[in-house]
């Protein structure tokens, strides 16, 4: 049975956008949110009809905003400007982007703010609920005005015009899509094509799902890094409460305490925590994972309050307020922006940390009495050394795309929306970085799992020995002469993608912070 999430005048929460853009949730307005549509579509039909010009009324866009457009025109001019702005460009977005968009934009007409009709709400939500996907394009969004072109091309599927995927995936005419759901295509009245094109939904959209993704992500790279400790007989002792109580910041303080939880009860910890252990200090890259761990989730934490204020926002131009319209510049992304280069930095030099345990394994002056890349017969066998730098790409790739997109500008539509955002580039960018982190870190538990078997017959930790366990029954052999390792990688990635590494260790210890 599909789940419904409900859409009303207030915020929808981070789980309804994960709901319907991920798991196929349909959507349904409430009455107090058809109430308040059908009040601010009262006000703007009243502008509609008054000799005075409203903007986006009875007037053009943008830098054509100075022609007042006389009523039996209006129509056109709605359809005009969803057509001319679904100019996209370049590959298809995942299905997920376009619904978390389309969602998100559902969301401030529910507010009563931007002066659509009940019925055009209505078509919208019932494009999610039968799971009927406009095709957006990679290309074509600056992030002010918000997100235009991909807006614009599902606004077009309103229309019945443009092309749609259906339920099944399946790419068809968005009029035959439409007509077998039993759905009519609404004509647009006055103020409704901007209303549907001017947000910010799609890098909104793009931010909570990041959020989504960062928070599994950033849980399993402590179960890596204490793998990784482990593994190259680090200690634990640095991870203690009272050594982060005196810097307090919340992430390190967490990521402090799923190393400890993590490591509780190792057999290769203990075997080196007696008098005659003369390591002074492990390499920053283990010593200092709570500090970046922790640092990263602190940006998260920072996202994500940015990311709530923008659930709870009406982002359109112009905005009914009471008994009137208003021009306004809350379109511009810059605030979901910033976050998202944030976030892709956070995401490199996780990954980079990461990238460096990984090393350590592999060098014989550094690992501890491990062979050279943890290899069977080093010389004949190469072992993990290969992998190590599958992972040095991706960091560097990680390190391109951790510049920061919001720090361009390009202005367009004749000067008058002179300064940009580019938040939509931010956050495609952002989603490579995710896809990249997840492979670092899964190349990371990958290596650790092998040495701690080399490591035998010492006993991992519970918690770390349940993950190297869910690889062997995954058929990521352990210790042996040199095979076949990209599809072990592989599948590496899609255990740490889809939570089954951190589910591993949370089964045995409890959820991580």
């Amino acid at each position: 049975m599909q789940q419904f999430i409900e859409v009303g005048t207030g915020p929808v929460s981070f789980a309804d956008v994960i709901a319907v853009a991920r798991d196929g949730a349909g959507v349904r307005l409430t009455e107090e949110a058809q109430k308040a549509i059908e009040h601010a579509r009262g006000v703007v039909e009243d502008l509609a009809s008054a000799p005075t010009p409203a903007y986006g009324i009875s007037t053009g866009f943008g830098a054509l905003a100075t022609r007042h457009i006389p009523n039996e025109l209006r129509a056109q001019l709605q359809r005009s400007l969803v057509r001319s702005h679904a100019a996209g460009s370049g590959p298809e977005v995942e299905a997920e982007v376009t619904r978390a968009l389309m969602l998100l934009r559902l969301s401030t007409l529910a507010t009563g703010h931007t002066g659509v009709r009940p019925a055009t709400a209505q078509l919208l939500a019932d494009l999610l609920t039968h799971r009927i996907t406009p095709v957006v394009h990679e290309y074509g969004s600056l992030g002010c005005s918000g997100d235009l072109a991909p807006l614009s091309h599902c606004a077009l599927a309103l229309l019945g015009e443009g092309d749609v995927r259906d339920a099944a995936g399946t790419l068809m005419p968005a009029a035959e899509a439409l007509a077998a759901a039993g759905l009519t295509p609404v004509e647009l009245a006055a103020k409704e094509g901007l209303a549907l094109i001017n947000g910010t939904d799609g890098m909104l959209g793009m931010l909570v799902m990041a959020l989504d993704d960062l928070g599994r992500l950033m849980r399993t790279a402590d179960i890596a890094a204490a793998m990784s400790v482990e593994g190259q007989l680090g200690t634990d002792r640095v991870f203690a409460a009272e050594l982060q109580a005196i810097r307090p910041h919340p992430g390190q303080a967490s990521s402090a305490a799923n190393l400890v939880a993590l490591l509780a009860d190792s057999g290769v910890v203990a075997s080196h925590r007696g008098p005659d252990c003369n390591r002074v200090q492990d390499a920053y890259s283990l010593r200092c994972t709570p500090q970046v761990h922790g640092a990263a989730r602190d940006t998260m934490a920072h996202a994500a309050s940015v990311a709530r204020v923008e659930l709870a926002s009406a982002v359109d131009n112009p905005v009914v307020v009471g008994d009137r319209v208003e021009s306004n510049g809350n379109f511009h992304g810059a605030p979901v922006a910033y976050v998202l280069d944030f976030l892709a930095i956070a995401a490199a030099d996780i990954a980079s940390i990461s990238e460096r345990r990984t090393d350590r394994f592999l060098d014989k002056a550094r690992n501890h009495g491990l062979p050279p890349f943890l290899a069977d017969d080093p010389g004949v066998d190469s072992g993990h050394m290969i992998a190590q730098y599958t992972q040095a790409a991706i960091v560097s790739e990680l390190k391109r795309l951790a510049v920061p997109a919001s720090v361009d500008s390009i202005p367009s539509s004749a000067m008058q929306e002179d300064h940009v955002s580019m938040g939509w580039s931010a956050a495609r960018k952002l989603r490579r970085s995710i896809d990249g982190l997840t492979r670092v870190i899964a190349v990371e538990v990958l290596t650790a799992a092998r040495a701690l078997d080399l490591r035998a017959p010492l006993d991992p930790s519970p918690a770390t020995g349940a993950v190297v366990s869910l690889l062997r029954e995954h058929g990521i052999e352990g210790p042996g002469t040199d095979r076949f390792l990209a599809p072990e990688i592989a599948t590496c990635v899609d255990l740490v993608r889809d939570g089954a590494v951190l589910r591993a260790a949370e089964n045995v210890i409890g959820e991580l912070a």
